[in-house]
């Protein structure tokens, strides 16, 4: 492969995708030539418009529903669904046809990824398809786009950094370095969306970061997009008389964010039509979600408009006399989602975990506590020892953020996601983070300007592959969280106890892409000839472990159990069920997924240790 031209940044985000591209010979230093692109996609039938954003949705539409030609692109005629624009259109008039969240689904452990289940309440026959499927028609749209627009720069020969949620947990990164390489990405990286919003910050200030950030400094980046809200620590370090930046800590995988607004919207809205003797039905209801989402980015995104008209149509014959109509006002939209989402709350306040009912719809784990803030607490209040080890901090700052702490003091915040277009949203996290501050006896965060809510992490993406040769200031941190798989005590069988467990960590925190962690000495029994599989644990706190230490005794808030590894070790010249001693073996690949490999004693032969990605459900 010849050196890239370009280097290609892809937000593959849960409500909008976007790509955005540096210009590698016109850049030099911290001066990039840096540009987004529109993308090509269907609007309408046979209709076709280059927009910044490609929209998340995919559309599966009956046989007979479009004429010839209508689902045609410049670059193919042959298509029997739509992404982008019309999907999202034709969408909130046939809910039942749309596949939205698939992101979200993408890191679902309790369904099979690869099983074609979204939508996943559509009605026989309706063909449906697989959250990984899905995802490939996003990627697979973007490069055919890339290439519609630059023929003389392929996509597969330039650099190429698609993002992920940090609270991306190892099964949904590989899937979605999957989805990557079926989509024809050929070799990229994986890159977290708060590092991406970071970069794309300091990428705008063209050097000026420097001034409005100083040694000493903990950035906190507040990420609430459309599926998920991603809580990032960043602290600013002097490394060899320079000023580095330090990824310490990433927040849990929570489930929350503009999806679960839309819902609360349209919920708000049906009740004020029932109140006026309009009752939606199940199916209308979903259909007010996607037209609660349109309006809700037209009251956040221009803020001249207080109302916004809602229409949702009817399934019966009389599509006009039956459909419903009604208004979202912007003071609906702020008091719903300001106290909804952004309560006012103490630092000590957690996340209210409810009792589930025993049977539930198929759905997405949604967070039970829609407060963001309660979990930005819980987050920061988690986080308080984060500093403890981390060289190059001031000893005066570092030790005045830890000294009678009751959580981690940020001293910036910087906000990503289309929400927070609202001053409001901004003003709320900020005032309720400060008030927590000035109660701990410290200094309030200021907000760190400029931030582009919408393009930030394409652009920041974009910008990664820049500096990864070299340029620019470069984001450090490795892997996010230590890894521990679960080791079965020999003991004699005693009735009613489960033998205890041990965890053994496999990769120590913070470990970096392109490397591998040393073999632990230990060996340990794996059954060849059939599947088996182990218990996994990651830790966002536990920074001092290294590779092969085991751990006999832990608290819940410091290990939290993953989705199951598997491995099928090929019985070749051995018992189908002999126990053969292994040593396991980590690595982080470049593109940032974690890999682990069981290695037999003796020979050198590897087998590589893989995610259960069938989802629990599957058993």
């Amino acid at each position: 492969m010849s050196d890239p031209r370009y280097s290609i940044g892809i937000d593959l985000g849960t409500t909008h995708c976007a790509l955005s591209y540096v210009d590698l010979a016109a850049s030099d230093g911290e001066k990039t030539e840096q540009q987004v692109m529109p993308v090509t996609q269907l609007t309408a039938p046979g209709a076709i418009e280059d927009l910044d954003l490609l929209p998340s949705f995919l559309y599966l539409p009956h046989e007979s529903e479009l004429s010839a030609g209508d689902l045609a692109l410049p670059w193919t005629g042959e298509r029997t669904f739509a992404v982008g624009e019309m999907a999202r259109s034709r969408g909130a008039g046939t809910p039942i046809r749309l596949v939205s969240s698939a992101k979200s689904w993408l890191c679902h452990p309790g369904v099979d990824r690869r099983a074609a289940i979204l939508p996943s309440d559509a009605p026989p026959e309706v063909t449906r398809v697989s959250p990984l499927e899905s995802s490939v028609r996003y990627l697979t749209h973007l490069r055919e786009a890339w290439n519609h627009a630059h023929p003389d720069a392929p996509f597969d020969q330039q650099e190429i950094t698609v993002t992920i949620p940090a609270s991306f947990d190892p099964a949904a990164r590989e899937l979605t370095a999957e989805a990557a390489n079926a989509a024809g990405y050929g070799p990229m990286t994986l890159l977290e969306e708060p590092q991406a919003a970071l970069y794309s910050w300091i990428q705008k200030s063209t050097g000026g970061w420097r001034k409005q950030v100083k040694l000493g400094d903990i950035i906190l980046v507040v990420d609430v997009g459309g599926g998920t809200t991603d809580l990032s620590l960043i602290a600013v370090i002097e490394r060899e008389g320079n000023l580095e930046l330090h990824r310490v800590a990433v927040g849990e995988h929570i489930l929350l964010g503009g999806d679960n607004m839309d819902l609360a919207l349209a919920h708000v809205v049906a009740r004020k039509l029932a109140a006026q003797g309009t009752q939606a039905d199940p199916w209308q209801l979903r259909a007010l979600t996607y037209a609660c989402r349109s309006a809700k980015e037209t009251l956040l995104s221009d803020p001249s408009t207080d109302t916004v008209p809602l229409v949702v149509p009817s399934r019966g014959s009389k599509l006009i006399g039956g459909s419903i109509r009604t208004e979202l006002t912007r003071a609906e939209l702020t008091q719903i989602i300001l106290e909804g989402f952004f309560p006012q709350v103490e630092s000590s306040a957690r996340p209210v975990v409810r009792t589930r009912a025993g049977l539930t719809q198929l759905g997405l784990p949604y967070a039970q506590d829609a407060g963001i803030t309660r979990h930005l607490a819980a987050f920061l209040g988690r986080q308080v020892a984060a500093l403890a080890d981390l060289q190059g901090m001031l000893p005066d700052a570092q030790s005045a953020l830890q000294a009678n702490a009751t959580f981690l003091h940020p001293t910036a915040v910087l906000f990503n996601g289309g929400v927070f277009k609202s001053p409001l949203l901004v003003e709320r996290i900020m005032s309720t983070l400060n008030g927590w501050l000035t109660a701990d006896g410290a200094a309030p965060a200021r907000l760190l300007e400029g931030a582009d809510l919408d393009l930030a992490v394409a652009r920041g993406a974009a910008y990664y592959g820049y500096v990864k040769r070299g340029r620019g200031v470069r984001i450090r941190g490795g892997t996010a969280r230590a890894y521990y798989v679960a080791i079965e005590s020999a003991m004699p069988a005693v009735p009613g106890m489960e033998p205890p467990i041990s965890a053994l960590c496999v990769a120590p925190f913070g470990m970096e892409e392109g490397t591998d962690a040393p073999l632990p000495e230990q060996e340990f029994g794996l059954v060849v000839g059939e599947p088996v599989h182990f218990r996994f644990f990651g830790s966002s706190v536990r920074r001092l472990d290294q590779v092969g230490t085991m751990l006999d005794y832990w608290s819940p808030d410091e290990l939290q159990e993953l989705e199951e590894i598997q491995a099928t070790l090929p019985a070749d010249g051995r018992t189908v069920g002999e126990v053969v001693p292994v040593k396991l073996h980590a690595r982080v690949t470049e593109a940032g997924t974690l890999e682990l490999e069981a290695i037999p004693r003796g020979t050198d032969e590897r087998w590589k240790v893989e995610f259960d990605v069938r989802g629990g459900a599957q058993g």
